[in-house]
């Protein structure tokens, strides 16, 4: 299917068909853990047979956090592996590491060209991260801007977020926008692919699962680790004694059995009338975190046995784009008037 994309702001759209493409960009900031997995990655797999589909270790990003090369590196690897164990198949997407296409800041920079300062000191990530003590970088600034780059740079017309998400994709339309308008309909605007991802909460049972907030499960972990994190998780506060009954709703244990079995309602039951206790809930939920990782976690292993498969991986992946954003970058030198004459 080849449909044309339509643009909100009045411009008119790229005057060819295009097919629908996927761009989602993923930091290299640690373990992949449960809300990784649930909240994206599961998604990443199913949109791979559903568009042609290009997936970013965005590293240049990750430069606002990280600040030791060989950790960066190590990082980025880890990353990759965990993608590849998780489903990510290099014959059904381009996995690439943004670093290896330098255009991506080239673009960049040119966005920079008709971005207004204050689109970017307004955007909520910006604010976030300042509040969390990230040191105040043009980087960290500039960060929403190289996003829209990432994504735009392969024509993408889709990028798949929460519904929680749909605000930081809508800086990256009004960039293309301001672009368009002074240069010509050269990109389309990138729409949301909204997806019943799961905010999931983290051990603490308060705040959504993050490595910031240091209340994560990581899926590959050792399986007495994963079961060390599950016993050591929050739950309903009121239930103080094996017999009082639970709530379940607000339980997060509880809540993290829908994923991993279909018995959920009896789980849910047996907290409520207290024929089971917060302990066997929880030994419960680690067995079956470990048993449904467990064939990726093997497959990992091995891939992680190789240690020049993930270069590999990267450099076909960086083959397989390269086309499409050298035709870009040609498109775009030719509006702005930068670069040798093309006839």
């Amino acid at each position: 299917m080849t449909p044309t994309v339509t643009q909100t702001s009045g411009q008119p759209a790229p005057s060819r068909p295009i097919r629908e493409r996927v761009f989602s960009g993923i930091q290299p900031s640690g373990a992949s853990h449960l809300g990784n997995y649930l909240g994206a990655q599961v998604n990443y797999v199913k949109l791979q047979d559903e568009y042609d589909t290009i997936y970013g270790i965005v590293d240049m990003h990750a430069l606002t956090t990280v600040h030791n090369g060989e950790e960066m590196r190590r990082l980025s690897h880890e990353m990759v592996l965990d993608l590849l164990a998780v489903g990510l198949d290099p014959e059904r997407c381009a996995l690439i590491r943004q670093s290896d296409l330098p255009e991506h800041a080239e673009l960049a920079w040119i966005f920079n060209t008709v971005v207004p300062v204050g689109w970017v000191e307004r955007t909520p990530t910006y604010k976030e991260k300042r509040e969390q003590g990230v040191e105040n970088s043009m980087g960290l600034l500039d960060y929403p801007v190289l996003q829209a780059a990432d994504i735009v740079i392969y024509k993408a017309t889709h990028v798949p977020v929460g519904k929680d998400q749909a605000a930081h994709l809508e800086l990256s339309r009004e960039i293309v926008r301001a672009f368009n308008r002074r240069y010509g309909p050269i990109f389309p605007e990138p729409q949301p692919v909204y997806t019943e991802a799961p905010i999931v909460l983290g051990t603490d049972g308060r705040r959504k699962m993050s490595k910031s907030a240091g209340n994560t499960i990581p899926i590959f972990a050792e399986p007495d680790q994963i079961r060390k994190i599950v016993m050591n998780m929050v739950t309903d506060p009121q239930r103080i004694k094996r017999t009082d009954p639970g709530r379940p709703e607000i339980c997060n244990v509880c809540q993290l059995h829908r994923f991993f079995g279909a018995d959920y309602l009896q789980i849910q039951d047996g907290e409520r009338t207290a024929r089971t206790g917060c302990v066997d809930t929880k030994q419960l939920l680690a067995e079956r975190i470990i048993e449904h990782f467990r064939p990726m976690k093997a497959k990992r292993d091995q891939l992680a046995a190789n240690p020049d498969h993930v270069e590999a991986v990267l450099a076909a992946g960086a083959a397989k784009v390269r086309p499409i954003l050298e035709a870009t970058m040609a498109e775009v030198h030719a509006a702005v008037g930068i670069g040798p004459k093309r006839r």
